[in-house]
Order: structure tokens, then C-alpha cells, then sequence
């Protein structure tokens, strides 16, 4: 995704980034140990997602997106079991398939929100596929480039209830200061009790010579990757959130097992990170 001045993406690149993530779940998928089941994720990923996989090869990226993508779908999981949030909002979702294939509680509703010419190609394809939702879904096809709350709220969102904002993928093509406003952003539509899961890279990686390949390529196709932080608790108590659980790829809970490389210790200064996390609105 490209970035602009005030945070948002640009269609085609959020695009191309949704189709390569898409083709990410459908490779799990098809594994016999997955560590989840994407059913609809391999139509979804056309027409480029597959050509982006095998350009973007190398650096832990799909294990990655399949430790994050089960992290998320257990987030949602512990949040919704404990009965109080009955709002799920997936910010810049994507070809994201959750509302087909989780389990999904009674009473909750499901927004996702992103630019109008993708939820318009995602709604073509999953009526081709003949998909149908396990919760009451709602599309919300709102100008990330600017206020972007007041279309979520026509579409029924109460500020007033618990809400869990599930933001995956986007933090990384954001400057520090976009995510910083994104964060205080949501919290700001959220009531006490709601949750935020997501991912940021930690900033070490970004200089990184062994990332550096995979970095150039994501540059060169426009969608560089920019913020990173190697202390994303105080960065995320900055803007409005309390860290509830921190985890890294290859721990218990994130993919153990599954983590091509080992696990750094959490005080080794400069070690390459992927920060996996949910936090409580700081109210």
C-alpha cells in the first residue's frame, strides 16, 4: 500500500496487498498441519496474488502471515467468549474471509471497512462463490484518506459499546506519526471494555541487511514498508492503549513450532522483530 500524507492507502496497492495475503491463506490452507482453514482465499487472491508470493519470497513472510492470521483468529475468539463485545470491526480488511469461516457468537455483528472499488470486487466474488456469512456482516465502503467514523457509524457501529478493532497488515505502511494517530483514533470511538488487536514490525527489522532484498522489492512496487518499533509498549500506552499480551513469532500462542528462526530474547537489543498484540482502550 502507498501511503499518503494523512495515513490512508491508495486502491490499487491496498489491493495487490490484499490479493498476495489472500494467496498467503490459501497456501496454509492447503497444508495438511494448517494452522487454519481459508476456503475462499484462493479465488479471492486472483488475479496477482500467487505471481506477488513468489516475489516477495524469502524472509519468513508466509509463516509470518499464517502465525498472524491464527494469533488474530484467537484474539477474536478470547475477546468474543468472554461475552461483553458483540461489535468486531476489521479496519482496511481486505480480501479478509473471517465472517465466512470463524465461528462466530449470536448477537455479533461484523464490519469491514475499506475503499469502495475493493469491498465492490470482494462482494462480486464471494456472490460468485455463493459464500454466505456466519455473522450479521456489514461492508463499509468509506475514504480512508479522511473521516472514515461517520461511515462506520451509519452502518450501525455504536461508539458506546465494547468494540474489538482488528487492524491487520497496515501499521507497517504508515509513518510513526500515522500510527500513532490511527491508534488514538480508535481509541477515541471506543467504550470501555473494547479491544485492539494487531501487528507492528519492530524497527531493528527495517535496517536489517537480511530483510533488505525483500524490503527493496516491496519499495520498488510502491508499497514500502516504514514504521517499525523495538518498544511497542510505551509507544502503544503513548496513544491511548494498555499492552494486555505481546508476543513474538514462535512463542506459545503464536506459532510454535511453526517459526523458521529462534526466538530472540526479549532484552537482546537490535534483534529483527515481529510484534504481535492486544491491548485494552486505556480508560
Amino acid at each position: 500500500m502507498t501511503a499518503t500524507s494523512n495515513g490512508a492507502r491508495t486502491m490499487p496497492a491496498v489491493s495487490y496487498t490484499a490479493q498476495w495475503m489472500a494467496a498467503a491463506r490459501a497456501l496454509e490452507t492447503e497444508r495438511d498441519d494448517a494452522l487454519y482453514r481459508d476456503p475462499l482465499a484462493r479465488d479471492l487472491a486472483e488475479p496477482d496474488g500467487f505471481r506477488l508470493i513468489d516475489r516477495y519470497h524469502g524472509g519468513g513472510l508466509l509463516p509470518f502471515i499464517s502465525i498472524r492470521t491464527r494469533y488474530l483468529d484467537d484474539a477474536i475468539g478470547t475477546v468474543l467468549d468472554a461475552g461483553t463485545v458483540k461489535q468486531v470491526v476489521l479496519l482496511a480488511a481486505g480480501m479478509d474471509a473471517r465472517a465466512f469461516r470463524l465461528d462466530w457468537p449470536d448477537g455479533v455483528t461484523v464490519y469491514e471497512v475499506d475503499h469502495g472499488p475493493l469491498i465492490t470486487e470482494k462482494r462480486r466474488r464471494l456472490d460468485a462463490l455463493g459464500a454466505v456469512p456466519r455473522a450479521d456482516r456489514r461492508e463499509v465502503s468509506a475514504d480512508l484518506t479522511g473521516e472514515w467514523l461517520p461511515d462506520l457509524e451509519r452502518a450501525g457501529f455504536d461508539r458506546d459499546r465494547p468494540t474489538l478493532w482488528v487492524v491487520e497488515a497496515l501499521t507497517f505502511f504508515l509513518t510513526e506519526p500515522q500510527v500513532g494517530g490511527l491508534l488514538e483514533l480508535l481509541a477515541s470511538a471506543s467504550a470501555p471494555g473494547s479491544t485492539l488487536a494487531f501487528d507492528i514490525l519492530g524497527r531493528a527489522l527495517l535496517r536489517s541487511p537480511f530483510s533488505r532484498p525483500f524490503l527493496e522489492t516491496l519499495a520498488a512496487d510502491g508499497t514500502p514498508w516504514i514504521f517499525g518499533s523495538d518498544d511497542p509498549e510505551p509507544f502503544v500506552a503513548a496513544h491511548g492503549w494498555r499492552v494486555t499480551d505481546l508476543r513474538e513469532p514462535g512463542e506459545p500462542g503464536a506459532g510454535e513450532g511453526r517459526w523458521p528462526y529462534e526466538v530472540q530474547p526479549r532484552g537482546r537489543r537490535g534483534a529483527n522483530r515481529l510484534w504481535l498484540i492486544r491491548a485494552e482502550v486505556d480508560r
